[in-house]
């Protein structure tokens, strides 16, 4: 039986008094792992303290990485192995700066009557920017927090050590020195672009895959090849045929809820993939930006990899905060060294202030509850996007298992820019395929993002223009 002794006089508050001995205990290996906690209830009444309290201290100790919730069952013991210390990487060379990239003007411009069914993000509503506000003034309370200093090279540490764990959740084995934090995912990328690639490589980017991402390799004059994307990922024979006939460094891919189509790889196309890298000695840039909105497990090419030929590229600009911008890159330690020394180079570090604010996030047991909430959201918002387009005459390129897009056509309408442009004049934002080519070919297809959909400015306006009303 777990007794734990609570002070309810003490100014430590009895969630921080439980998270400490329960740690406590399974450092001392009185608890191992395997083992089942007490049932929330059982605790609560053995311990004179509210079902609430047990809760939140049961969802913290999940964020850390010391519980494992088993759904229907209980709170078990999780198998944590310590982190072994790990050298900071190296300074490397590097050759050259390059310019950072542009943003696309009208996502982000503010105009607050202007329906944005084209962005890439969630509305700001959806987020939980209360908590965000409350750690923040927390955060500032607290004299060791270092507010006008420079961050470490790679990151601050303690969340460097929250990613190794999400990514030991997800399958992958890193230590906290070969994860590197950065101005979110994007700038991520960019660090990748700069130290992997000069004017005139050849890279191998999805088609329809992320349009900034092409923007920024355009900028750098990169050699764009674009692999065609299916519904299980980027199609292995047409990826064999294109190694005929190029020589690519890389190739930037996403694994899971690809940007535009919403899609998944299917485990199949990942090992063929991996062995094609393999056997033509180039690396997958996997970029995994909306994973934390996939609702189930998914396949992965870090996972099968483990960080040997795949750099994994993340984020929490989607799900926490885009304007804390905090993402992170991971990748085998002599690739991340050469990376951090790029990092260095071009912006000396980042912010730590935003890495502990999004650390006490994590941290504070709420995050795992948050995605659930934004899970059904989305699944919902989803649901009534698919009747949306179904009622104005429009297909979906397939059902989204989750996140935030759905890809879409008319029937009969071969370039969806027009369409675009006759939407901007009644002040709605949309994003047609064209701009997810890596050539800005012609395409008939649009991304919708299901949070923006329900304006009913946009189903009046695609029925007008579709012939639908």
């Amino acid at each position: 039986m777990l007794n734990l002794s609570l002070n309810p006089d003490s100014p430590q508050p009895l969630v921080d008094q439980i998270v400490a001995g329960v740690r406590a205990r399974i450092e001392d290996r009185l608890l191992r792992p395997g083992m089942r906690l007490p049932p929330i209830r059982h605790f609560a009444d053995n311990h004179g303290v509210s079902r609430f309290t047990v809760v939140e201290a049961y969802d913290r100790l999940v964020a850390q990485g010391l519980l494992k919730s088993r759904r229907g069952s209980g709170f078990y013991v999780e198998a944590r192995s310590l982190p072994q210390a790990a050298a900071e990487p190296v300074a490397g060379q590097v050759a050259r700066a390059f310019d950072n990239a542009g943003v696309l003007h009208q996502s982000l411009e503010d105009s607050p009557n202007r329906l944005k069914v084209g962005v890439g993000w969630l509305p700001p509503e959806w987020h939980d920017q209360e908590g965000v506000r409350r750690q923040l003034r927390a955060l500032a309370r607290r004299d060791e927090v270092k507010l006008t200093c420079y961050g470490t090279p790679l990151g601050f540490a303690p969340l460097r050590e929250q990613v190794r764990l999400k990514l030991a959740d997800l399958g992958i084995a890193a230590q906290p020195g070969q994860i590197m934090l950065s101005h979110g995912a994007t700038q991520g990328l960019d660090l990748l672009i700069r130290l992997l690639l000069k004017p005139g490589d050849c890279v191998f980017v999805d088609d329809p895959g992320y349009w900034n991402l092409f923007a920024n390799l355009r900028l750098h004059g990169v050699q764009l090849v674009g692999v065609p994307w299916g519904q299980d990922g980027p199609d292995p024979q047409a990826l064999e045929s294109l190694l005929a006939e190029h020589q690519p460094r890389a190739f930037f891919t996403h694994s899971v809820l690809q940007n535009p189509t919403a899609c998944n790889l299917s485990p199949a196309n990942a090992f063929r993939i991996l062995q094609l890298a393999e056997k033509h000695d180039f690396l997958l840039v996997e970029d995994d930006t909306y994973g934390d909105f996939h609702p189930g497990g998914a396949t992965r090419l870090s996972t099968l990899d483990q960080l040997q030929r795949v750099v994994y590229v993340g984020s929490f600009s989607k799900t926490l905060s885009a304007n804390l911008r905090v993402g992170f890159v991971a990748g085998r330690p002599d690739l991340m060294a050469a990376l951090t020394d790029v990092k260095i180079v071009s912006c000396v570090s980042t912010s730590e202030v935003a890495e502990q604010l999004v650390y006490e996030m994590l941290t504070a047991g709420h995050y795992r509850k948050y995605l659930e909430r934004i899970h059904g959201r989305l699944r919902e918002a989803t649901d009534k996007t698919l009747r949306l387009l179904e009622r104005v005459g429009m297909e979906a390129y397939a059902e989204p298992a989750g996140g935030m897009f759905v890809w879409a056509r008319a029937p009969g309408l071969e370039d969806a820019a027009r369409l675009a442009t006759q939407a901007s004049v009644a002040d709605i934002m949309l994003a047609p395929g064209h701009i997810f080519r890596p050539q800005l070919q012609a395409s008939p297809w649009i991304r919708f993002n299901v949070g923006y959909t329900q304006d009913p400015r946009l189903e009046r306006f695609l029925g007008q223009a579709l012939g639908r009303s």
